[in-house]
């Protein structure tokens, strides 16, 4: 089958075209599918990932949750950043790729099979032992793996290939459905687990790897190392904040592991796996509006008109869920059958703060993409490397006394700070106003939707009516605080006309 010839794709004939309700429209297609694919996988496994906590412990899910922590930290080692400096601008000139990927092939690769080693120095460095270094090796393959696959989907998205993307990132947790399915029937300990992991991220790349090279052809390898240290020079401020952003979101699970005990660490896994579930989501849909924001970096209308629309899609969701879990938070943990009430407390608490700091990235982790995908990548770096340095001290004072509740809260500071400096900067930066009276009826919507919630709770004790008529109220209220604008819908979504 001869590759696929980009250029009939009418998506790419006018790189520049403007923001018009097609544009919305073939948007909105492209984020509802990819949260349609996401809503049929992701529940299966949190329920699955709970039954494993259940069955080997929170001790043993508190290790492996440390060293997959841990592993994330460095993750910026094996891309360099590459990712996406390639997505962005393959995305504004679709020729940079025939290019330049040959060159970065080749090394990508090499560096993909050193970094699970460097994973395992640094693991002893910091007072790892057999069999955690075992683990730290393996685990530090399924994310050289995960990495590769997701620079491959970087090509996808640069060519505006969404719905392709959309399937390819749900089908390594497909696949790990099965075999954790298989082990829960059988018998599972964590060094099964961590097999499973990687035999999926395996056989994920491999299926990428197979459409890529039907789809775009072949690229032979080209050694050419001044080339490629040019390349990193300019992705360098990628690998920054992939760095910075990694250390934010993940420093918490290892400090706790190394300062409490690896149980607090899986109580505090427990609860964050809930936000690591509904941040999918997020992580899912900023590529897309990476890519379609690096594409009209050079014009700020379209690009205050795409923020409009991101921002929407981003927080709406969020809130809903935020909200959801501060009323009825207990009932994500019906599988724990084995934990004291004790710790059950304690992950719900946990629970609470952590999507208090979902909640905050719904309303904000959309400045941080626009203004990454306009070349703001190392001012970006540097105030999330500020709120590192809070976070971190903060951890060191409390997490010896209040454990994973000192974690979850000082997450929570973190991001507040950072997200004020995306607001700071959004203006002077890049010339795009900051939409406060959007933000400010997003404000008053989830303000109201806590009171209906609570004043359903008084008239019910059934909760999953009280959320479905809390869901339709939010709805209203959008509509009423003209958030969500009928007009737009039909003009944007519903209409024929190109």
């Amino acid at each position: 089958m001869p590759p696929l010839n980009l250029k009939n794709r009418p998506a790419l004939l006018n790189l520049r075209q403007p923001l018009t309700s097609i544009f919305i429209k073939n948007l909105f297609g492209n984020i509802s599918f990819v949260v349609l694919l996401n809503l049929l996988v992701k529940p299966l496994w949190l329920v699955l990932e709970n039954k494993v906590q259940n069955q080997i412990g929170h001790k043993a899910f508190g290790t492996f949750a440390a060293l997959f922590s841990f592993t994330f930290l460095f993750t910026a080692l094996s891309d360099l950043g590459i990712y996406h400096y390639f997505t962005k601008q393959t995305a504004a000139t679709p020729s940079f790729m025939k290019v330049h990927l040959p060159i970065i092939l080749p090394f990508k690769t090499l560096i993909s099979f050193v970094f699970p080693f460097i994973m395992v120095l640094a693991g002893w460095l910091i007072g790892y032992r057999l069999p955690e270094l075992y683990y730290l090796v393996l685990i530090g393959f399924v994310f050289t793996f995960t990495q590769f696959t997701l620079f491959l989907r970087g090509v996808l998205q640069a060519h505006q290939l969404f719905n392709l993307d959309s399937v390819m990132s749900v089908l390594e947790r497909f696949l790990l459905l099965f075999l954790v399915g298989v082990l829960l029937y059988y018998g599972i300990t964590l060094e099964t687990f961590v097999y499973a992991r990687l035999a999926s991220v395996l056989l994920a790349f491999g299926i990428l790897y197979f459409i890529f090279r039907r789809t775009f052809g072949a690229f032979p390898a080209k050694w050419q190392p001044r080339q490629f240290m040019q390349l990193v020079k300019l992705s360098f401020p990628f690998a920054v904040i992939n760095l910075v952003y990694g250390i934010n979101e993940k420093i918490d699970m290892v400090m706790l592991e190394r300062l409490a005990t690896s149980q607090e660490a899986g109580i505090y896994a427990g609860a964050y796996r809930w936000v690591d579930a509904v941040m999918m989501y997020v992580w899912t849909v900023l590529p897309i509006f990476f890519a379609k924001f690096a594409r009209h970096q050079r014009e700020p209308q379209e690009q205050q008109k795409l923020l409009h629309f991101g921002q929407v899609m981003v927080s709406v969701p969020l809130i809903f869920v935020s909200v959801f879990v501060f009323f009825y938070g207990e009932k994500l943990f019906w599988q724990f059958s084995n934990s004291s009430a004790a710790e059950m407390q304690v992950m719900l608490l946990n629970l609470k703060i952590l999507f208090a700091n979902v909640l905050v990235h719904g309303f904000f982790a959309i400045y941080s993409t626009v203004l990454t995908s306009s070349n703001w990548e190392v001012t970006v770096s540097k105030l999330v490397a500020v709120s590192i340095v809070v976070n971190v001290m903060l951890n060191f004072i409390f997490i010896p006394v209040y454990g994973s509740l000192a974690a979850s809260c000082n997450t929570f500071i973190s991001a507040a700070l950072v997200s004020g400096g995306y607001l700071w900067l959004l203006q002077p930066k890049i010339g795009i106003a900051v939409p406060i009276w959007l933000i400010l009826k997003l404000a008053l919507s989830t303000a109201a939707l806590v009171a209906i919630f609570y004043g359903l709770s008084l008239l019910s004790g059934n909760w999953w009516l009280n959320t479905i008529l809390a869901g339709l109220a939010l709805l209203g209220l959008l509509l009423i605080t003209q958030v969500v604008r009928i007009a737009d819908l039909k003009a944007n979504l519903f209409s024929s006309k190109n």
